[in-house]
């Protein structure tokens, strides 16, 4: 038998690559395509001469075969979306000489009835429990989980387990990380990963709230309690997060008049609205965020030490973009379909020459700015794919260099600024329907409107 094996050697690796049915890929340790089968190429409606060499992100959507080739970790019979199907997939980790050398995949795809049968039944069960998420989501408010956080660089894995490590739990959780690093999402994913994910999660903004108004929107008021009140009062956050979470985000810019309010809530676990002359009893987990140093601030007199010791009881450090380059190009592909999707753009793929160049770039404003760069990247281009040219002016290499010596918060506005202007244009001005195009709400584009003077 092993004789008739190695003499039939080259039919049987032939035979079992190129003519069973199934799809079948091989990437290395960086995640570029080495080989492709026909079957596969042809349900991709590429050649083998295109994919070889590529990106395994670029060449099919929704893969988490690069992933495997960095953990070392297989995944058997996983659901993968592929062309509007639903597939079975199995990734398996190559090893030689007990060394990590990459990954093989098969996807099973035959275009049979029974097949087909399947695949319907398994896209209306997907819709079925897509149905309950959203309906939790409106119960809750909680919106992203850790799927959602894309990337499987060896920083951002490690956060990653720290967050299913110490979610389940109701210790009080300080995120610290640069402007547009994703902090939110890490608060998202922690309440949909703990026990209080069926009861609200509740997100104050400590920087966007008028210093007047921060107490009665932590803590409401009673009917009658000032000139101007609601007749029936007002519930505060707190109580409106009351078996859930509380996400404080930006809470180095709390005012220092709020901060007492809050450090008693910690303490005490109760809530005295505004007019009233009881206390009420809370039960809330407190997730706060920072993109600044407490520690500099309390030494400035701006952050009471008592709070910080209260809410740093543990702390997570979400890392910035350029800490994390390897999750660049996957993070960068899945934005453009994100986009190109939401905005009805037929963009589908970017030049290699901007993903170097995008390898290559700082990100002083991390994820975010990255995504308001291919937000008007997506709607300049005028192929399916992202050439130099139609990156905003400050990615260009004179507007680059400019850049140099320009604020966080200019590039930023930079940025949002052209994407603004480039959806007007697409909408002949409509802006109810830039502002769908652009998933932000009505009143938040109305504002940035006006705040441009567009």
């Amino acid at each position: 038998m092993l004789s008739a094996i190695r003499e039939y050697k080259e039919e049987i690796i032939e035979t079992v690559f190129e003519k069973s049915h199934f799809c079948f890929v091989a990437i290395d340790k960086q995640g570029f395509i080495t080989y492709l089968n026909e079957n596969y190429c042809q349900f991709l409606g590429v050649t083998r001469q295109e994919a070889v060499g590529q990106h395994v992100t670029a060449i099919i959507e929704n893969t988490r075969m690069h992933i495997v080739a960095e953990t070392g970790q297989e995944e058997i019979a996983d659901l993968q979306y592929i062309r509007e199907n639903h597939m079975i997939a199995n990734r398996i980790p190559v090893f030689s000489g007990g060394h990590l050398v990459g990954a093989v995949g098969t996807v099973l795809y035959r275009d049979t009835k029974e097949w087909m049968k399947m695949n319907t039944h398994i896209k209306d069960l997907l819709l079925e429990i897509e149905n309950y998420r959203k309906q939790l989501h409106e119960a809750n408010g909680a919106t992203y989980s850790l799927h959602d956080i894309v990337g499987s660089s060896p920083k951002l894995l490690e956060v990653k387990e720290k967050v299913k490590k110490i979610a389940p739990g109701d210790v009080t959780i300080l995120l610290q990380g640069e402007s547009g690093t994703g902090k939110e999402l890490f608060a998202h994913s922690i309440h949909q990963l703990s026990e209080r994910h069926t009861k609200p999660f509740v997100k104050v903004n400590c920087a966007a709230i008028p210093e007047g108004l921060l107490e009665t929107e932590l803590f409401g008021y009673t009917p009658g309690a000032f000139t101007g009140a609601k007749k029936e009062g007002k519930q505060g956050k707190f109580q409106l997060a009351d078996g859930g979470t509380l996400f404080l985000d930006e809470i180095g810019d709390m005012p220092l008049n709020a901060q007492v309010k809050i450090l008693r809530v910690l303490q005490e676990g109760e809530v005295e609205r505004i007019g009233s002359e009881h206390a009420q009893k809370v039960d809330v987990r407190i997730i706060a965020a920072t993109n600044q140093s407490l520690e500099k601030l309390i030494e400035q007199q701006r952050f009471r030490e008592d709070l910080y010791y209260r809410i740093n009881v543990l702390q997570l450090k979400i890392p910035a973009l350029r800490e994390r380059p390897e999750d660049i190009r996957v993070l960068a592909m899945y934005l453009i379909h994100k986009i190109a999707h939401r905005s009805g753009q037929r963009v589908m793929d970017a030049d290699p020459d901007v993903l170097a160049f995008f390898q290559g770039y700082e990100w002083p404003g991390n994820v975010r700015e990255l995504e308001n760069v291919i937000e008007s990247a997506v709607h300049l281009a005028n192929g399916e794919t992202i050439t130099m040219d139609d990156l905003p002016d400050q990615m260009q290499p004179d507007g680059y260099a400019e850049n140099q010596n320009r604020s966080l918060q200019d590039i930023l506005e930079k940025a949002e600024l052209q994407a603004i202007k480039q959806t007007l244009k697409k909408t002949n001005g409509n802006k109810q329907k830039a502002a769908k195009l652009l998933d932000i709400g009505k009143s938040s584009f109305y504002e940035k409107v006006k705040k441009y003077g567009l």
